[in-house]
């Protein structure tokens, strides 16, 4: 089962990627989690998002498109970063992810999502 491992973004990550020691730690220990997931063989793809205010929303209504500019307002519906991984089912995905180190540096929330597989879609 494939499941993309969301982080959500907060106040701090909005702000955009910052130098100190805490930080420095913090990615230390990201680092150590996912060399981690990558000998598990769990670990397909992973990255951190820039912030809200480099991004940019395109918005469909039937042929017509709208272009919105970041940043974007509701922070806590943001992401800030993901992991793509492969495992055997949910419980394997929820309790890596209880071993992770706390991606913020203060509170934080990651959000596991199941992928479509093709044979959801038969």
């Amino acid at each position: 089962m494939r499941v993309m491992v969301l982080v959500k973004a907060t106040e701090d990550s909005e702000k955009g990627f910052f130098s100190t020691p805490e930080t420095a730690e913090m990615l230390e220990a990201m680092g150590k989690f996912n060399d981690e997931l990558a000998k598990a063989g769990i670990l397909l793809a992973a990255d951190g998002l820039k912030p809200s205010s480099e991004g940019k929303r395109v918005a469909f209504d039937g042929p017509g498109r709208m272009v919105t500019d970041g940043p974007f307002a509701e922070t806590k519906e943001l992401v800030a970063g993901f992991w793509l991984w492969e495992v055997k089912d949910m419980d394997e995905a929820v309790a890596w992810v209880k071993r992770c180190p706390n991606p913020m540096p203060g509170p934080s929330e990651i959000e596991i999502r199941p992928l479509y597989e093709m044979d959801d879609l038969q």
